[in-house]
């Protein structure tokens, strides 16, 4: 199972077996049923995520109705904004499938980058990637229509459509239900 983690790590930087040994002897691998919240709204958690195996959701729940904004699935890390700010979540993360997760808090990554100082290089590498990243996906979902982010999405994450219940795509591409089954009966069609 690290051996995902370590294959995705070694596209940024090569470790060490004592490295990895040191990542390893953390026992920050845990193992989730679907189902499990990890965060609930209003909630505060001082742990970060990193998807080993499975799928993480998360949603905000506005008058009843969960949006989703996020899915994570393997090799994909999830920081929740409360560990940053302090303050409680204003979201859900949940598990979507049985999932394998690196899960560790900033004592834990305060001691990997006191022992090895280029883990605190990394991960700021990685956290601009992703602030890259965030900030490009909602460009696109901002500027695109309904139908360019469903096609956009089965190009990009063909997998999720495979993965994810119809009514949470749905939502993720914030349509409803019955407008993303009229979008794919269009598409099939053409």
């Amino acid at each position: 199972m690290e051996h995902i983690l370590f294959d995705y790590l070694a596209k940024y930087i090569d470790l060490s077996d004592t490295e990895k040994q040191a990542i390893t002897d953390l026992d920050t691998f845990k193992q989730y049923k679907k189902g499990t919240i990890l965060l609930e709204e209003d909630a505060h958690t001082d742990y970060g995520y990193f998807v080993i195996k499975g799928c993480l959701r998360s949603y905000y729940v506005i008058d009843g109705d969960e949006k989703t904004t996020a899915f994570y699935t393997e090799a994909e890390s999830f920081e929740p904004q409360c560990k940053i700010d302090k303050k409680p979540s204003k979201y859900v993360v949940s598990c979507m499938e049985d999932s394998i997760l690196m899960v560790a808090n900033s004592e834990m990554e305060m001691t990997i980058f006191e022992k090895f100082p280029k883990f605190e290089t990394l991960c700021r590498v990685l956290t601009e990637e992703q602030l890259v990243k965030s900030k490009s996906d909602f460009d696109k979902f901002r500027t695109s229509s309904p139908e360019k982010r469903y096609l956009d999405l089965q190009e990009t994450r063909p997998d999720l459509l495979q993965r994810i219940p119809q009514y949470q795509i749905a939502s993720y591409l914030g349509i409803t239900p019955q407008s993303l089954s009229r979008l794919r009966k269009r598409l099939v069609k053409s």
